[in-house]
């Protein structure tokens, strides 16, 4: 399931899946530690509102592998100082200091304020936490959360939870030529084509959640995405052939039988 010699470092941790996975909509959470196996992730991420350290019983922290790098978010913050008070009580609960900021407060279509996530970026940043921002894929946005001190930016390929595959195409590919730092692609992966797609285009990770927990089978579901991401990767790295719009024959149209 990995390649030893590719190595993706973030944060200053070096990780040898280029899988993130989540933890929301499972319909038992004892299934997560198998489907972390199977998938080969080292990074789940958890919404803080769903941990209780205190709890007797139902933390989903409880089923998350111990070797697993944890990832907290802050859905519901729908205003970048919230997302600042939730990065800041993950911190103080004991998850560390990696944050990925969500910052939504469309209710309708759930997509995520770029401006509130940049303001958010910039204050954690400079607290020293390793942020890594959900946003439109939008290269203006990109650029400031470089500016802000972002670690990696995790652009969406679809509304969240739609299941509806790489729906920004185009513009992931322009922050992948032209933001300096990791391109996560999260939200709307619903195959494990559209995984290796986003591999394939030269992202250098993708975040995986609701295609995994809501299939009939998460564990091999996850076994899948973990496949299909190394798949997608190899196939980058590769480098690919140039596309044509006209045939052009793989052997010399030449030397035919004559007579």
């Amino acid at each position: 399931m990995q390649d030893m010699n590719d190595i993706f470092e973030i944060g200053g941790e070096r990780l040898n899946s280029r899988l993130f996975t989540g933890t929301g909509k499972y319909g038992d959470d004892a299934m997560i530690p198998d489907v972390c196996a199977a998938s080969g992730s080292e990074v789940i991420t958890v919404a803080l509102r769903r941990v209780d350290f205190q709890a007797a019983t139902g933390n989903v922290t409880d089923h998350i592998p111990k070797t697993m790098r944890l990832l907290p978010n802050t859905s519901g913050a729908r205003t970048a100082d919230e997302a600042v008070r939730i990065a800041r009580l993950a911190r103080a609960m004991g998850c560390g200091n990696w944050i990925k900021i969500e910052v939504i407060a469309d209710n309708n279509h759930l997509l995520p304020d770029g401006y509130a996530t940049i303001n958010a970026t910039e204050t954690l940043a400079a607290e020293g936490f390793v942020v890594l921002p959900y946003v439109n894929a939008d290269l203006y946005v990109a650029r400031d959360l470089v500016s802000a001190g972002a670690a990696a930016v995790m652009p969406l390929g679809a509304p969240i939870g739609t299941n509806r595959g790489l729906q920004t195409k185009e513009m992931i590919r322009i922050l992948i030529e032209e933001i300096d730092l990791p391109i996560i692609v999260d939200a709307g992966l619903g195959r494990p084509s559209h995984a290796c797609e986003a591999m394939e285009m030269g992202a250098d990770a993708v975040l995986v959640n609701t295609a995994i927990a809501t299939a009939a089978d998460p564990v091999t579901m996850g076994r899948a995405f973990g496949e299909a991401v190394l798949a997608g990767r190899r196939g980058f790295l590769a480098g690919p052939g140039a596309q044509r719009l006209r045939a052009d024959a793989s052997s010399p149209l030449t030397g035919f039988l004559e007579g």
